[in-house]
């Protein structure tokens, strides 16, 4: 079968409380098992269910813990999402606290 649209997974994978959608790419589980063998068309209708369920974060003016450094939080990622969930989940790896700047994060998923 084709497989030339990409996954919409953002390896954060986590059932919903009734076990029946992934919380990280809103795939259902179906979708999820089928994902490889599914025709374009099926991962399409997938891909713009998704799509008119995802609400833009709202976009949050911060200073980096770390470095003091002003960065803007909630978009530039993939599908719509936050720049940082291209990275690994570091949230509370280096003692818990809002959001870390760009550069402060990818620095910390380096030496992880």
């Amino acid at each position: 079968m084709p497989d030339d649209i990409a996954s919409p997974c953002v390896k954060q994978c986590q059932l919903d409380a009734s076990g029946r959608y992934c919380t990280g790419c809103l795939r259902t589980l179906a979708e999820i098992s089928g994902w490889a063998s599914a025709s374009n068309a099926q991962k399409q209708a997938a891909l713009q269910r998704i799509a008119s369920l995802r609400q833009p974060l709202p976009l949050r003016e911060l200073n980096c813990r770390r470095c003091g450094q002003a960065f803007q939080c909630g978009r530039g990622g993939d599908n719509g999402g936050c720049w940082c969930m291209a990275l690994p989940p570091l949230a509370s790896a280096d003692g818990g606290g809002d959001c870390l700047c760009p550069a402060c994060l990818q620095q910390l998923a380096a030496t992880r």
